[in-house]
């Protein structure tokens, strides 16, 4: 890590690696000096540790987490929540010990610890994490005498997908509480996803750009893969979205210009409202789940599980399974359907 400090009219910077020689200048401005010591610290990332296993006495689990934080957390899309992640790590007593230390028994009892505190998906990211962590030093930075640890131990059982769809009088409790908000977009998001199996996070990236009205397709530029994809529009769809465009100002880029925390509080605010209307049990619905109900009901449509991949952007045929939940009373009536024409 670089440290400063001002001293005779002056910034004076030092940047230290471990296996590197110390470098330091001074400059004018604060920013010259912070500029020039990201740029140092970037060329010391990119040349690696030389193999030698007396580094593992000397280096830390937490110097490992730092530099992680710093040269690859800010690159990822979920950096917010995987900053706030390292952080929690960084206040355990493991974090102190050194590379030598870190042994799979350290991480063994650290996962049964947290077993007790959070569920299991938790502790499975968590896990994730700090395996990627460790096998960056290895691959990356040069510690290849460095095993793994997090290989050798053995990840929590996954909990099973959530089968959660809306349950009657969710949707029309959500929707009066939603528009009781002074402004609609919280309407229109809840509306949108359950017509397009949209993320929120794919929600609040669309701009009016990518929309084409006359064709009835979107352009999705930012999705879980990282790979946009296009999609098509029902008639519900392009209604919910001439709303929102007539109810956004003219300069607005985007369709629902909020940020993803706002947009949170909101609908937690909206659930609370329904429940005290008297919608019991729609305070554990998640807004995830309506990307369940959106998926379940294209294939009520009649729409084929590639129709509904192109969609949805699942790629594992099995993950898309996992979010569809069809009613076993709806395709009771459809059997019976069917029945009933072949009888004439």
């Amino acid at each position: 890590m670089a440290s400063l400090r001002y001293r005779n009219h002056k910034w004076q910077v030092q940047v230290r690696r471990l296996g590197h020689t110390p470098q330091a200048k001074s400059f004018q401005s604060k920013a010259d000096a912070q500029r020039w010591a990201r740029h140092v610290e970037a060329e010391l990332d990119r040349s690696l540790v030389p193999h030698d296993p007396r580094l593992l006495s000397t280096v830390t689990v937490a110097e490992l987490l730092t530099r992680y934080r710093d040269t690859h957390t800010r690159d990822h899309r979920g950096e917010i929540s995987e900053a706030k992640r390292i952080e929690v790590f960084l206040r355990h007593n493991w974090c102190r010990l050194p590379l030598a230390k870190a042994s799979p028994a350290v991480f063994s009892r650290y996962r049964d610890a947290r077993l007790q505190q959070v569920q299991p998906g938790t502790v499975i990211r968590e896990l994730g994490l700090l395996r990627s962590i460790f096998e960056t030093a290895r691959k990356e930075w040069g510690y290849t005498a460095f095993d793994n640890p997090i290989a050798s131990i053995k990840k929590p059982k996954a909990p099973e997908g959530r089968e959660r769809r809306l349950m009657l009088g969710e949707l029309e409790a959500l929707t009066n509480a939603c528009s009781t908000v002074a402004e609609s977009w919280l309407l229109h998001g809840v509306q949108l996803a359950i017509e397009t199996g949209l993320r929120r996070g794919e929600l609040l990236a669309i701009r009016w750009s990518d929309l084409n009205f006359d064709t009835a397709v979107l352009r999705v530029p930012v999705t879980k893969t990282d790979k946009a994809r296009t999609i098509p529009l029902t008639d519900r769809a392009i209604a919910i979205l001439t709303e929102r465009k007539a109810a956004s100002a003219t300069d607005i880029e985007y369709a629902f210009p909020v940020s993803a925390n706002a947009f949170r509080l909101a609908w937690e605010r909206c659930k609370r409202r329904a429940e005290k209307a008297g919608c019991k049990g729609v305070g554990g619905l998640r807004f995830h789940d309506l990307r369940h109900e959106a998926v379940s009901r294209f294939f009520e449509k009649g729409l084929n599980t590639a129709e509904v991949a192109l969609i949805s952007g699942h790629k594992d045929m099995r993950m898309l399974f996992r979010y569809t939940h069809l009613r076993p009373e709806d395709i009771v009536a459809k059997l019976r359907k069917s029945d009933m024409e072949v009888a004439l």
